[in-house]
């Protein structure tokens, strides 16, 4: 029988399969559902998805969208990134750990589901500040303007934060130039 493409995530010959596997044991035994989104296996309770496996280099990634709200005592969430704002993270890097955490993990579920139960949001997103370059450029040409605008916010971020990146006017101007039709195509820098 052909594997599907969730079932060759926890192979114990992939990447991180053993480790991905034993996660998987303990996030379906509490109940949650399963499906492959964004390429990843994603974890959902009553339709609300709560966190997602990552395999990344040097460690598998247990993320949790919400991860901001979640209550840790045991100190094991860890932040994405200076640019992440909700989501927080567990590393791991052994079956050995991902038992020796089994208890804390359940927790952090127990609590993923708790912040979806009682509808809990995150605060809300500071209005975003655009680099100057791109500021400009938007004035500039309304129709570029408003397809930026009709972008997901998490979409403008990238574009500003990977435009704002560049140290120097003239690569930030060049890199808003580069992107000019992705925009207006309606991608962002990813897709």
């Amino acid at each position: 029988m052909d594997k599907t493409p969730l079932d060759k995530q926890f192979a114990p010959t992939a990447r991180w399969g053993r480790e991905a596997a034993a996660v998987r044991a303990i996030l379906l035994a509490e109940g949650l559902s399963e499906e492959m989104k964004w390429g990843k296996p994603c974890y959902a309770h009553d339709g609300n998805n709560l966190c997602i496996l990552q395999k990344m280099k040097d460690f598998l990634s247990l993320m949790f969208f919400k991860g901001f709200l979640l209550d840790d005592p045991a100190g094991v969430l860890e932040e994405q990134g200076e640019n992440t704002r909700s989501a927080k993270r567990v590393c791991l890097t052994s079956v050995e750990q991902v038992e020796a955490l089994e208890q804390v993990l359940r927790d952090l579920v127990h609590s993923a589901i708790r912040v979806e139960e009682e509808g809990l949001q995150l605060p809300e997103r500071p209005e975003l500040e655009l680099v100057e370059e791109l500021q400009e450029a938007l004035d500039a040409d309304s129709a570029l303007k408003a397809a930026f605008e009709g972008l997901t916010p998490g979409r403008q971020r990238h574009y500003n934060l990977h435009i704002g990146s560049a140290k120097q006017a003239s690569t930030r101007k060049r890199r808003v130039e580069q992107n000019k039709e992705r925009i207006l195509a309606g991608l962002g820098l990813r897709d």
